[in-house]
Order: C-alpha cells, then structure tokens, then sequence
C-alpha cells in the first residue's frame, strides 16, 4: 500500500506575513523592556501591543516600500500608520534595522530546522524498520561497482540510519548555532541601546544574545548552518544514488514503487525509471548550491555591508525547502520501496561463488603458505570464473596445491553464507541498542 507522507508547510516560515509578525514582535518587546529601564514612557510601549491582534495588510506595506524603496522602514511606517504618529513615537528607538532583521531570520533559520529536524527523525525510523525487515536478506556488496563480498539490505539500511543519526545531530548543533539574537545597535556598541533590552527580546522570543555583534550577528553561524545543510543534502542523494544503481535492469534489486496508473515513458511503455529518486540527486544539487554563498557572506567590509542580503533572501527560503521537500520524498520513497531477495541471491551467485575468494585466501594463510603464493593461487581459480564460466568451488577443489592444504569439508565450511552474517547482531547492537 502507498503511504503519503504528510509534511508541515515549511513555506509558511518564510512569508512575508510571518516575517512581519516576527518584526513586530522584536519591536514591541524592545519597547517594553525600555519602558522598564526608563527610556521611553510606558503608555507607548503599551500602544505599539495595542494592534497585535490586527491581521496585517501585506499590500499596504508593499505600497509604501515602493515609494520610499525600503523594505524596514515601510514596514515601521505602516505599524506607525496603525498606532499613531504620537503614540508610536519611540518605536525603534535607538535600534538599527539589522538589529531586527537579523534576529528575525535566525529565528526563521531554527524554526526552519525544527521541521527539518522532525523530517529527519522521520527518515530514521523508516531506515530502522528497514533495517531490522531485512536483517539478513543477502545481498551482494560491491566495491567499485563490481561484486566483493556479500552484505545485508539491512546492514545497509543500518548504515543510512547511522548517517542519518550523525546529521540529526548535526541538525540540531545548527539549530543552536544561529538561535541567537542580537539588539545592539548600529556598531554593535549598545551606545544608543540597553544591553538588558537584548537580553529582554532574546528571552522572549526563544533565543540566545549573541556575546560579540558588530551590526550584524557573525555570518560563520550561518555559513554553519547551511553547511549542516549540505552535508544532510549530500547523504539524501547518497542514497538515492544507491536505490538508482539497485534499480537498473541488470541488477533490479529493488525498485522504486510504481503505481498502476503510472507511465515511465512517452515512448517506451515497458520503462519504469527511478525518477524519484534522481529528482533527490536534482535537489541535492540545489541545497549545496547555497553552501558556498553562504561561506563567503562571512566576509563583510568593517562593521557590515549589504552583500550578504540578498544571498539570504535566496538561500534560506530555498535551500530550507529544498531539504525538508527531499528528506520528504526520501522518506516516502524507502516507505514503499519494493525490495526483490530473490533478485538479490540471483545476483549474489553470478560469480559462481568467487565473491569468497578471500575466506579462501585467509585460510591458505592460516595453515602456513606465503600470502602472495596463496593469492595466486586462488586469484587463478577466479580467473576460471571471469574467463571461462566456470564454478569457483569445482576450481578450487580441482586446485592440487590449495587441496594440499584444505580438505572438502574445510572448503565446504568458507562456501557457508551464514559466515557473512555471523555478526549482524553485534552490528545491530552498537546501531540500535540491545
């Protein structure tokens, strides 16, 4: 059966709408904690709060930043406009638009990665139920992309899950590395503003004071964060990656679900092509995409300048959306992943047995020949089988000098496939725990 997987709108974070609500709530909140050290009287403070129940009028604030070509600054004309000339006297006192923005976007960035974080614990507990599902369906392991010993598809769910463990981790480091605020005014010298009014606004609106600003928050933070971005970006399409490469006609170990009505060509009905998850390796793309800009918005000239701003308009609403939609599509993808044991023993057997030329190798080893004369040995059995089609156990037990040293019954014992799972339960232990 198909499951949908139902995601939160990470879209809503980054609408104009929210992004404006924050903007006054960082206002209003400077203004109590002013009012509380004496700086501004109490009745304005308390007039700027008496429109927060009003559903702001997006256009209007549109209108005015047309004429005046500045996004903040309209955006305080129309909460003036609502409070009043008079009473709304003191807003922004003593405050620079960076102090507002940028508190408001890290605050956006870790509610961005909230969501992330719950996609990826998601994820994770689609790999588990894989893992344990398939603990020892063997299948053949390859290195590059030719058959070297044999694996689990579970102990390669276990590895996604391992991975994805690591960038959750990593997730919610990001998410308090940009959890930070600052209102520190137009240096970063608290001349025209309190220190405890940050330290006010930070409080309530979740975050940390950042200990050292200029007039901007330091830009590594979120060079951080969109790294973190990256990485988690990165082990999606290495996934992906793998469920392409399992899928192809020649190995078809499994398959991406294909729904009935489905097509997979214009032109060629008989196609079924992993289109999901290329789309992943697509959006993998776009995320890293934002982790270079993002470096380089470390360096600003002095105290700050505008280079950064428009990156960020960019990256964070994209590179943000772009992941939770791949770690959506990852999730629904391994949720329905049809998965084909039967293919996978078919493939485990093409190379008639050689894939355990090294148990071979290791006991020549063990009974006392040289390990290049044993390798030679044995690497010319294998040969028998890439050349001539030939059975590696009949070309290893027709091999006088390997038989010299290695009765049938030893022989038979390197040929178990219980050897290659002997240890999957001390695997699962470290990953999952007893």
């Amino acid at each position: 059966m198909l499951i949908r997987y139902t995601r939160p709108a990470m879209a809503e974070i980054w609408s104009d709408k929210h992004k404006h609500r924050i903007w006054y709530e960082i206002e209003a909140h400077a203004g109590d904690a002013m009012a509380s050290n004496g700086l501004i009287p109490f009745e304005n403070a308390a007039a700027v709060w008496s429109v927060r129940d009003i559903d702001f009028d997006e256009c209007r604030v549109a209108e005015i930043e047309r004429k005046n070509h500045h996004e903040f600054l309209a955006f305080l004309t129309y909460i003036s406009e609502l409070v009043g000339a008079k009473e709304s006297r003191f807003l922004h006192f003593g405050m620079t638009s960076s102090d507002v923005l940028d508190t408001s976007f890290n605050l956006q960035l870790s509610e961005a990665a909230d969501i992330l974080i719950a996609g990826l614990k998601g994820l994770s507990s689609v790999y588990e139920a894989l893992a344990i599902e398939h603990k020892r369906t063997l299948c053949i392991g390859r290195s590059h992309g030719v058959h070297a010993e044999p694996v689990t598809f579970g102990l390669k769910m276990a590895y996604a899950y391992t991975e994805n463990q690591r960038n959750l981790a990593r997730m919610e480091n990001a998410r308090n590395e940009v959890t930070v605020g600052a209102i520190s005014g137009t240096t970063g010298t608290y001349a025209n503003v309190h220190p405890s009014v940050e330290q006010y606004v930070c409080e309530r609106m979740g975050l940390r004071p950042e200990k050292s600003s200029t007039q901007v928050i330091p830009r590594d933070r979120h060079a951080m964060f969109f790294a973190t971005l990256g990485i988690i970006a990165s082990s999606i399409e290495r996934v992906a990656v793998e469920i392409r490469h399992l899928q192809r006609t020649e190995v078809l170990e499994v398959q991406e679900w294909f729904a009935p009505s489905q097509r997979g060509s214009s032109a060629m009905p008989h196609k079924r092509n992993p289109i999901l998850s290329e789309n992943l390796t697509g959006l993998a793309r776009l995320v890293r995409a934002s982790v270079m800009p993002a470096m380089e918005n470390i360096v600003l000239w002095h105290e700050r300048d505008m280079t950064h701003s428009s990156v960020e308009r960019a990256i964070g609403p994209d590179a943000t959306a772009y992941l939770d939609f791949a770690l959506a599509r990852l999730t629904s993808v391994l949720s329905n992943i049809i998965v084909r044991p039967k293919n996978m023993r078919r493939n485990l057997e093409k190379l008639k047995g050689a894939v355990n030329s090294e148990a071979i190798l290791l006991q020549l080893i063990k009974k006392g020949l040289p390990r290049a004369k044993a390798y030679t040995l044995v690497q010319h059995c294998s040969h028998k089988v890439w050349d001539e089609g030939k059975s590696f156990r009949s070309a290893v037990g027709s091999c006088r000098e390997i038989s010299r040293h290695l009765s049938e019954d030893e022989i038979d014992e390197l040929f178990d496939d219980a050897r290659h799972t002997a240890y999957v339960d001390s695997i699962y232990a470290r990953v999952f725990g007893a």
